[in-house]
Order: C-alpha cells, then structure tokens, then sequence
C-alpha cells in the first residue's frame, strides 16, 4: 500500500506514513498552540502607521550612494597642527539622488586612529539633510557594503540548494518567512508598546510552524517536532521571564536601549530582553527537537520490535551527545557577541564576580542559561512525545521506504 497522499515525505525516504491514532494524537497536542497563536497574532496585530523616530535619533531624511574622488587628511580646522588632533575631508561624487553627478565635499571628521580609512574609488553612504546650511547637506553615514553581504548571501543560498536540493530551497523559503514575520508583525508591534514577550512567543511561533512545514513536509513526523518546540518555548519565556525579574535587570544595558528610552519610551526594555532570548532560543531548539524526532523514526524503522522504553533510552542517548555539543555553541556564541566588553573589564583588571553581577553581562549570563535549560528540557519531552507518536502505530506492518 503507497503512502498517503495527503502526508509530504521529505529527505527522510523511511520515515512511515501517519495512522489514524497518531494524527488524532497530534492534533489535540497541537491545537491549543495553534489556537493561541491565531488569536495572539490577531491580538497582538501592529496598526497600519509604524512610529517615525528618524527626527528623534537625528537620522537623515533619506540615505543616497557616493564614490569617493578626493581624501585629504590633516588637522582639524582651528586646531593647532602641534596638537595633532587629526580630521579626515572627502569629495564625493553623488551616485544618486537631487544631486546626482555633482561633486560635494563633506564635513570634516576627526580621524582619531585613522579610524575612517576613506580612499579613493570607495563606495559610500551619504546621509542626506535638505534643511541643513550650505555645506551640510551631505555627511558620510556609513560604507556601501551591500555587494558584499549579496555576494555572501549568493554562495549561502547554492551551499544549502546544493546539498539540500529540493528541502534546501524549502528551508530557504522558511528562512524568508521568518525574515518577513520579524519585520512586519514583531518589531513594529513591539515598537507600538505591546508586550514583548507575548510577541516573541506569538512570532515564534508562526516562524516555528512556517520553518518546520515548509523545511520538513506537512506530516506527522514534523508535527511532532513543532509540538515539542513550542513546548520547550513556553519553558524558556517562562524561565526567563523569572530570572529577568529576580535579577532586577533594567534593560537599559544595551546601548541602543538607551536610544529606545529616549525615542520610544512605551517600549518595556525588561520585556525586550525576555522576547530576545525566546527568539534567540528558536533558532536552536527546532535544531534539537527535529533530530530527537528523527532519531526515534529511524531507530524505530531499524528494529520496529523495540519497546517503547527501549527507544526512548536510545534516542535520548543520542540527544546527550547532541545537547553535549549544542549547549557549548550557545554560550560561546553569547559570549563571542560579548568578547570586546570582556577585554574591557578584563583590562580594568575586575574579579569574575564583579564581571559577572554587571548588568551588561548578567543579561547574557541569565540569555545563554535560559536558552540552554530549554535545550535540555527539549530532549526528553520531544523524545517522549515522538515514542508515542510512534508507539500509537504499533500493530501495522512495518514500511521500508515508505511503502508498506
């Protein structure tokens, strides 16, 4: 008997088609999930105008590309040359814009270090102020890095087509899904004043179930995964909403939190640091979730006379070995993102202690623990789950390669 058509098989060319019982099963773990992020999604909805804060932070009114004709470095204008206070002045021929094709000379900037390496022939981004005095209109904002970052993006996608084929492309699709749920739903409505832990959990979970289907296949096999993410979730905003709390943090450890206090002061800070670790923990539970999950089918489909118990045993054993690994990547990723503010406790020669009970720190501190809990606690509730998913098929004939 083929498969049933109405379940996508994926990679994994043994993995057994659903029965009734188990579909049954999933659906009554699934839909309180999917019900609550209906409803969080069309609760939590941004409105049409998002906030223009541009005026607030003394952004540009619009940004235009230059190439660099002209670099003289020197000292400031009305400093003495003894003192050495260095500024560098670019010429830049506008590349587009009101402007386009004409040649202005931007305002001097001090060049501490050399800190501003402009040559001639870069490609810059100009920051453009119509309202500025003569002169002003143009100051340099930033380098065009967008070759680059495309160019990088390119080799990525052909490395996960590649090896990945069909599913690849699929995971891609998911990756854009993901993308576009963090700007159209998440940030907007965070920046609105809505509470940033409801959500970071609703949009978890619409990118969970958006990732996971589109990556993997509408099947049992995948719902089994999705269930166990959302699960090990909810541990992680409800871990870390405790510890934010009993750590007092103030959320304003973050630079550009500072800036939000200012521009955007009906965003809660403390609320923004427990929706960044319930995002920053997605990314890696559905990684740990989908190879327990997988793990059990296959084991399954080696011995399908192994007991439940014996299974789960086994796929737990193999989930060690991956936590082992996992939880090691998420603290040092914390910790890479955090190294320049370690040397500089490390260089105003601070106890550990003192390091770690800092705020800027201990928000990392209490991300990467939080994170790694979830993980932990992801392995035996997805495998327990996936055994009986399993197990509810116990009695049909074994499948090999998907056909009974």
């Amino acid at each position: 008997m083929a498969a049933s058509p109405t379940h996508t098989h994926t990679s994994g060319e043994g993995r057994r088609p659903s029965s009734e019982r188990s579909r049954r099963l999933l659906a009554v773990l699934l839909a309180p999930f999917l019900l609550a992020t209906v409803v969080g999604t069309l609760v939590l909805w941004p409105g049409d105008e998002a906030p223009d804060l541009g005026s607030e932070l003394g952004a540009p009114g619009e940004l235009f590309d230059g190439r660099v004709v002209g670099v003289e470095r020197g000292a400031c204008t009305g400093t003495p040359p003894e003192a050495d206070i260095r500024c560098v002045r670019a010429q830049v021929t506008l590349l587009e814009g009101p402007d386009e094709g004409q040649v202005k000379e931007l305002p001097e900037q001090s060049d501490v270090g050399g800190a501003i390496r402009l040559e001639i022939g870069d490609t810059v981004v100009l920051g453009f102020f119509p309202g500025a005095g003569e002169g002003f209109e143009y100051s340099f904002a930033d380098r065009q890095r967008l070759r680059p970052l495309l160019l990088l993006a390119g080799i990525f996608g052909l490395a996960v087509v590649g090896l990945g084929r069909w599913q690849g492309l699929r995971a891609l699709l998911g990756l854009g899904v993901s993308l576009l749920v963090l700007t159209t739903f998440v940030l907007p409505a965070i920046l609105e004043g809505t509470n940033p832990l409801a959500v970071a959990l609703v949009g978890s979970a619409v990118i969970a179930v958006a990732a996971l289907y589109l990556a993997h296949g509408v099947n049992a096999w995948t719902t089994t995964a999705l269930v166990g993410t959302l699960s090990s979730l909810v541990l992680v905003g409800v871990l870390g909403a405790v510890f934010v709390e009993a750590a007092r943090f103030s959320g304003l450890a973050d630079e550009s939190a500072g800036f939000l206090q200012i521009t955007a002061g009906q965003v809660d800070l403390r609320g923004l640091l427990l929706g960044g670790i319930v995002i920053g923990a997605l990314g890696v539970l559905d990684d740990v979730t989908v190879t327990q999950v997988s793990a059990v089918w296959e084991l399954h489909a080696a011995n399908p006379d192994l007991g439940r118990w014996a299974l789960y045993r086994s796929a737990v054993r193999i989930g060690r070995d991956h936590i082992a690994s996992t939880v090691n990547t998420l603290v040092l990723a914390y910790a890479g993102a955090s190294l320049p503010l370690f040397l500089l406790f490390t260089q105003a020669d601070q106890g550990l202690a003192d390091v770690v009970n800092g705020e800027s720190v201990a928000v990392e501190v209490v991300r990467a623990l939080v994170g790694s809990v979830g993980l932990v606690a992801s392995v035996p509730l997805t495998t327990a789950l996936a055994v009986a998913v399993v197990g509810a098929r116990r009695g049909e004939p074994a499948v090999v390669a998907g056909v009974a």
